[in-house]
């Protein structure tokens, strides 16, 4: 798998010591560098890469603008390379795979090409299944529909999130939603517990509650979410209620209105 790649830089030197560096990445393509923002746009929209190794400030178009210019289009995958730490997070919510800080090492580079591959793959292996389909829909649609209900349950998972980027006391956490074990609401923001540590995001429940899959995370009581991959135990309370209790030792209580529900998942 070839990975087709532009590099976008205001400074030469910058994309020479980049290009250096993906040197050592045979799957890595560069088909094009681009000194200015227009400059990129115009080149992604004609040669439309996989992979796009962009600056952030650059005069004219930066590269958040090269981001929103491409709307239209389906873009390519982002990496942002900047000497600043100051635009990560807004680099995250743009959907970037990873953010670089010039000079870029080469131990992170690898870490973050191996994200791209992974990303390519998921989406390569999408649009082969969805040809798939296609072809058998038009041949043969008794098998288009069995394929169609076997995968469902997998589509509908991958639509959810499996890194949740939160800022925090300054700093920025790429949470791996596996390891959440639940979620408390205060107004509009979340306390978020991993077991070993709690992170302050502000999101209302609602949005969030949209990010992760419902066949894991479930809402117990009007201002709790739990991963029910993490119950350990279910102790009956009064008044139909409940507690479960989580792998750290935590009890949550399960209002009446949420039992149902919860019971649904919890054995």
């Amino acid at each position: 798998m070839t990975i087709r790649t532009i590099l976008v830089d205001d400074e030469t030197l910058a994309i020479q010591g980049l290009q250096l560096r993906l040197e050592a990445h045979e799957d890595v393509e560069i088909i094009d560098t681009c000194t200015n923002g227009r400059e990129a746009i115009r080149s992604i929209k004609t040669n439309k890469p996989d992979l796009v190794f962009l600056d952030i400030q650059m005069p004219g178009f930066d590269g958040f603008s090269v981001v929103q210019g491409l709307m239209e289009v389906e873009p390519p995958l982002f990496v942002f390379v900047t000497a600043y730490t100051d635009h990560a997070l807004r680099a995250f919510e743009a959907d970037a795979v990873d953010y670089l800080l010039k000079p870029v090492e080469e131990e992170r580079l690898a870490d973050t090409l191996d994200r791209v591959r992974q990303r390519l793959a998921a989406k390569r292996s999408s649009e082969e299944a969805e040809r798939l389909k296609e072809a058998l829909a038009e041949h043969a649609p008794e098998a288009a529909e069995a394929i169609v209900a076997e995968s469902g349950d997998q589509h509908s998972a991958s639509r959810f999130e499996k890194l949740i980027n939160i800022k925090d006391r300054g700093q920025i956490f790429r949470v791996d939603v596996d390891t959440i074990e639940r979620i408390d609401a205060a107004g509009d923001y979340m306390c978020i517990y991993t077991g070993d540590n709690t992170l302050i995001l502000r999101e209302t429940m609602k949005d969030l509650e949209k990010r992760l899959d419902p066949r894991r995370f479930q809402r117990v009581h009007r201002s709790t979410i739990v991963n029910l991959d993490l119950v350990k135990e279910v102790k009956p309370h009064t008044n139909g209620e409940c507690f479960l209790v989580l792998d750290s030792g935590a009890q949550v209580k399960v209002s009446r209105s949420y039992r149902d529900v919860v019971a649904r998942f919890v054995h």
